[in-house]
């Protein structure tokens, strides 16, 4: 990932943080990791940086919980990043949606018929209509954090407990988690090339993970 990216999704990231800070209930950050899509240790390393620029303050409740409550600052800045995201979702659309499609337009002439989204985020969302368009059938979801919901109908199953065959083609439909999913996904199957990912960031044609 070259820096403009890096920048991209260290902003996305500290974006999602300040809206859901902005909520002012108390929130740890274990649950702050699960709303947002974000790894624990990621939560602490923006939080302190969020903190030290002044954008949230940290309130102090019995039994050593903690409440983060955005600053006038933070207020500023989280609409600010809420205008910059606005052109950067725009641009995510367009490039992910034909992204997912040539993806699964080349996986259809390769004769497949049927694939697993693993993540389910605004991406998952974007991956499915360009699917649909291609004419192949979703037939699982895997996404740990989203255990026991449902996308589209489909029951979203956790990704170490899931019943998809090693056979399935899976595609990774997460912008947030990818890189997360992929290491999941060896360490459970260790088959690389059933595992697809059009790189939503920054690739501009589709490819494997």
């Amino acid at each position: 990932m070259n820096d403009h990216s890096d920048k991209s999704v260290d902003s996305y990231r500290s974006f999602l943080l300040l809206s859901e800070i902005a909520g002012e209930e108390p929130l740890s950050q274990r649950e702050l990791s699960r709303r947002a899509g974000i790894a624990v240790g990621l939560v602490n390393s923006y939080l302190k940086n969020l903190v030290a620029k002044g954008y949230v303050r940290v309130k102090n409740f019995p039994r050593n919980r903690y409440a983060y409550l955005l600053t006038p600052t933070g207020i500023a800045e989280k609409s600010r990043l809420a205008y910059q995201h606005l052109s950067y979702f725009t641009n995510l659309y367009t490039v992910a949606r034909q992204d997912y499609l040539d993806l699964f337009q080349s996986l259809k002439a390769g004769g497949v018929a049927r694939v697993v989204f693993c993540g389910v985020d605004e991406v998952a969302e974007i991956a499915y209509l360009s699917m649909q368009e291609a004419g192949i059938e979703l037939v699982a979801v895997l996404d740990d954090a989203a255990a026991g919901e449902k996308f589209f109908g489909l029951p979203i199953m956790d990704v170490t407990q899931s019943t998809v065959s090693d056979t399935d083609i899976i595609v990774i439909t997460s912008l947030k988690r990818a890189e997360e999913f992929l290491g999941k996904l060896l360490d459970l199957r260790g088959d690389r090339n059933r595992i697809y990912s059009p790189g939503c960031i920054d690739a501009p044609r589709s490819g494997r993970v």
